[in-house]
């Protein structure tokens, strides 16, 4: 089993900022590429950021130049570094790993339960 636990998220006033981690456990060979999505009330799931094995990022437009996503390969974690954030980058954030098994090479998308990131003065 695989599986993808967040942590990080909370209140935060505009203009803070928050570190996401997200960390693969259980039976896994390799991850490929992992990414963080967020989801706000009524609105569909976006990729915020992606991260391949090699370290190769990718942004959404919206959040270029304030969040960094990274990877420690070494323990199976993605982050997500939020700085100057605003009210609109309220939502759940969840991550997602492209991640294969020891018996099977066969890839998988694996999500976290999700971390609420809330900003609000």
């Amino acid at each position: 089993q695989v599986q993808l636990v967040e942590s990080g998220g909370g209140l935060v006033q505009p203009g803070g900022s928050l570190r996401l981690s997200c960390a693969a456990s259980g039976s896994i060979s390799r991850i490929n590429a992992m990414a963080w999505y967020r989801q706000a009330p009524g609105k569909q799931r976006e990729l915020v950021a992606r991260i391949t094995s090699g370290g190769s990022t990718n942004y959404a437009d919206s959040v270029k130049g304030r969040f960094t996503i990274s990877r420690d390969n070494a323990k199976n974690t993605v982050y997500l570094q939020m700085n100057s954030l605003k009210s609109e980058d309220t939502a759940v954030y969840y991550c997602n790993g492209d991640i294969s098994r020891p018996e099977s090479p066969w890839y998988s998308g694996y999500w976290g339960q999700g971390t609420q990131v809330t900003v609000s003065s």
